[in-house]
Formats: structure tokens, sequence, C-alpha cells
């Protein structure tokens, strides 16, 4: 848990003060109005993926979620919701729709 929030604040300070550069150097960049619009709205997008990354970060480390959903088990076989859904599509858990 240490280890993490440590992570977490070191991200946190790498990407503010990136964040800060970049709208520091951004009006000294020649570029029309459309494409700093857009590089503006790619920039928020960037940064709520990282808070969501953050987020997600300290829900693992509480234990509140697991860190293995929606990946591959070490069989290569889908676990949790994923490979209930698979399998019934499949219908090898017969009746788990018609319940």
């Amino acid at each position: 848990m240490i280890g993490t929030l440590i992570q977490i604040i070191f991200a946190v300070i790498i990407m503010g003060v990136i964040w800060w550069a970049i709208q520091q150097l951004l009006p000294h960049i020649p570029m029309g109005e459309p494409f700093r619009s857009i590089l503006r709205v790619l920039m928020v997008v960037v940064l709520v993926i990282i808070i969501l990354w953050i987020i997600w970060q300290l829900l693992t480390a509480s234990g509140l979620v697991s860190g293995r959903s929606f990946r591959f088990g070490a069989t290569g076989e889908p676990g949790g919701a994923v490979a209930a859904i698979s399998t019934a599509s499949t219908r090898h858990l017969p009746g788990l729709l018609n319940a």
C-alpha cells in the first residue's frame, strides 16, 4: 500500500509539472485555432485517463476491487463475468440465462 501511494504521488507530481509546462508553452506554438482546441481537448482526455488510472490503483491497493478484472488467467481462460457471459453464449452453462 505504501509503495502504491508513493508511486501515485510521483505520478501526480510529474503529471502536474508536464501539465503546467504544456500550458505555459501552448500559447507560444504558432498553430491555427481549431488545432489549438483539439490539442487542448486531447490534453484533457489524457489527464482524465491518468486520473482514472490513479483511482484504479488506489482501489486495487485498498482491496476494494481485484487487480485481475477482465484479464485472462494462467490457462488462457477468461475469469469472472467475462467467463460467465462467454460460456453462457456457447451453452456450456445450461440454464444460466433461463433462470
